[in-house]
C-alpha cells in the first residue's frame, strides 16, 4: 500500500518509536516568539543545557508588537516579554530578527517568505497557526512550552502520530470567492470538531489552482477544525514561490532541493483514514456570526433558526448569539460595521493587499469605520509601496500600519472596544479575541474592504 504525503515526511523523521507510546519525532526547525518561549529558556537554564542546534532556531517578537509605532512597547508586561525574548537570543545564541527590523514580522509570515520553511522539513513553534507552514509541503505543528524546551534541548520532541485525512476541492472557484472563503466553507461544514485528530492534506483541482498566498491561508486555518497539522503538495507553484528567497537552496543545490520535493506527493494508492470532497462552485463569499469559527454562513444567507437543533445544541447556539447581539434567522448583510481588520497570519500577505487594493481604489472609507490595515511583515509592506498600493490605500482614506500581530488578538494597543463590532481578516472569533466585549466577524479580504467602503456588512460582488 503506498504511502500518504503526511506518513513519507513522518516516517523519514523518525528518531525512535517508544513502545506503547509516542514516537521521538526530529525536527528541522523551531520557530519561537515572545509569548511562549520564556519558561522554556528557564527550563533549559535551570537544567544547565544548551540550545542543541541553534542554527535551527528562529525567533522574532511579534504578538506585543504595536502597529502604530515601534520605538516603544508601552505595556510593562508585553514590553518585558520582548525583552525576555532578545535577552535569551543572546544568550543561547539564537538568530533573533528583533522588533522594527527589516527581518521582523508575524513569524507564520516571515518564514514561508524567507524559505526558512521548505518542502519535507518538520516545523514546530509554541504557536496553534504553526499550521500555516504546511503549505509548502511541510509537517508544522503547534506544540506546548514544555516541547519548546523539547526541541531546544534535542532538536527532537515526543509525538503521537495522528491519522490522516484528505480534504479535496474540486473545481473553479466563483468572481469574488477566495481561499478565506473556502476556509470558513469547510469549517461550516465540518464543524471546529471535524478534523480532531487527523492531519489535513489538501488537494484536489480548486488547491492545485491556488496562489501560494492563498494555501498559506488555508493551512493556517486547519488548526480551527481540531486538525494536528495541515499541509498541501508541493508543485511548481511551490517551487516558484520559494525560488530566489533569502534562505532557499542556490544553485544546483536548488536542483538537487527540487528534484527531491517533487517526489513529496501521496501515492496514488495511499489509503487515508478519512476522506471527503467539497465542489468549489458550492462556495460564496462567507462570514461568521457566532463565537467560533465554524459558526458561518454564505453573506447573502442568514443566520439559522433553531429548527433541528436538541436542547444543548439550542442552549450553545443561542449563547453565541447572545454575545454577537444577533438574532436566529438573523440577515447580516448590510449590518452596520465600527471596526475593520485586514491582516494577521491568515491574511497579512501582499496578495491580501491586492485584494483589499481592487475594492476600495477610487472609493472612499466610510467615515464611521476605524480601519486597521496591517501587513504580516516589513517584506509586505515593502512590497506594497513599491507596488503602489499604499498610494490607492491613502486616497482611499485608509492607513497603512507597521507590520504586527495586531488586531488578531488583544495583546497589542490594537483593541476593539467592547459592545463594538469588527470584520476581521483574522482566524479567530472567540469571546473576547479582538477585546474585551468586542464582537467579531470573519471575512475575506474582499468582504472586509468592501464593508470599509460602505460602513455595512458588504457582498463585495455587489461594488
Amino acid at each position: 500500500m503506498g504511502k500518504t504525503l503526511f506518513d513519507k515526511i513522518w516516517d523519514a523523521h523518525v528518531v525512535q518509536k517508544v513502545e506503547d507510546g509516542p514516537t521521538q519525532l526530529y525536527i528541522d526547525r523551531l520557530y519561537a516568539h515572545e509569548v511562549t518561549s520564556p519558561q522554556a529558556f528557564d527550563t533549559l537554564r535551570d537544567k544547565g543545557i544548551k540550545v542543541f542546534r541553534p542554527e535551527h532556531v528562529i525567533a522574532m517578537p511579534d504578538h506585543n508588537t504595536p502597529s502604530d509605532q515601534q520605538e516603544t512597547i508601552h505595556d510593562p508586561i508585553g514590553r518585558n516579554q520582548v525583552e525576555t525574548l532578545a535577552r535569551n537570543c543572546a544568550e543561547f545564541g539564537i538568530k533573533h530578527f528583533c522588533m522594527g527590523s527589516k527581518d521582523n514580522g508575524i513569524i507564520h509570515v516571515v518564514g514561508p517568505e524567507k524559505a526558512l520553511s521548505l518542502p519535507g522539513m518538520t516545523i514546530v513553534c509554541g504557536d496553534s497557526h504553526t499550521s500555516t507552514h504546511g503549505a509548502v509541503g511541510a509537517i508544522a505543528m503547534g506544540i506546548g512550552t514544555s516541547e519548546v524546551a523539547q526541541v531546544l534541548a534535542s532538536e527532537c520532541i515526543l509525538q503521537s502520530k495522528p491519522k490522516t485525512m484528505r480534504i479535496n476541492i474540486e473545481g473553479t472557484l466563483q468572481p469574488g470567492v477566495v481561499a478565506k472563503d473556502v476556509a470558513l466553507y469547510i469549517m461550516a461544514q465540518m464543524t471546529t470538531a471535524g478534523a480532531t485528530g487527523y492531519a489535513v492534506e489538501y488537494a484536489g483541482s480548486t488547491i492545485r489552482n491556488m496562489s501560494m498566498e492563498g494555501r498559506l491561508t488555508l493551512s493556517n486555518l486547519s488548526i480551527e477544525m481540531g486538525s494536528r497539522a495541515g499541509l498541501i503538495a508541493p508543485d511548481e507553484t511551490t517551487f516558484a514561490y520559494l525560488k530566489g528567497r533569502e534562505y532557499a537552496p542556490k544553485g544546483e543545490d536548488w536542483d538537487k532541493a527540487v528534484a527531491a520535493w517533487s517526489q513529496l506527493k501521496s501515492d496514488d494508492d495511499a489509503v487515508f483514514d478519512k476522506e471527503v470532497t467539497f465542489r468549489a462552485e458550492d462556495i460564496k463569499p462567507r462570514i461568521t456570526y457566532g463565537t467560533n469559527p465554524g459558526a458561518g454562513i454564505a453573506i447573502d444567507e442568514c443566520i439559522p433558526t433553531l429548527d433541528g437543533m436538541n436542547e444543548s445544541e439550542q442552549k450553545q447556539f443561542l449563547s453565541q448569539l447572545e454575545y454577537m447581539q444577533f438574532q436566529p434567522g438573523q440577515k447580516l448583510e448590510g449590518l452596520p460595521i465600527d471596526y475593520c481588520f485586514l491582516g494577521a497570519c491568515t491574511n497579512g500577505r501582499i496578495e491580501d493587499f491586492r485584494a483589499f487594493a481592487s475594492i476600495v481604489k477610487g472609493k472612499k472609507k466610510n467615515p464611521n469605520v476605524v480601519a486597521w490595515l496591517v501587513p504580516g511583515s516589513w517584506l509586505v509592506r515593502q512590497q506594497i509601496i513599491d507596488e503602489g498600493i499604499d498610494k490607492v490605500l491613502e486616497e482611499a482614506g485608509f492607513e497603512l500600519r507597521l507590520p504586527s500581530c495586531s488586531a488578531c488578538l488583544a495583546m497589542n494597543p490594537d483593541k476593539v472596544p467592547a459592545g463594538k463590532l469588527s470584520i476581521s481578516t483574522s482566524n479567530r472569533n472567540f469571546v473576547g479575541r479582538q477585546g474585551p466585549g468586542a464582537r467579531t466577524i470573519l471575512a475575506s479580504p474582499l468582504v472586509v474592504a468592501a464593508s470599509a467602503i460602505t460602513g455595512v456588512v458588504t457582498d463585495p460582488r455587489k461594488l
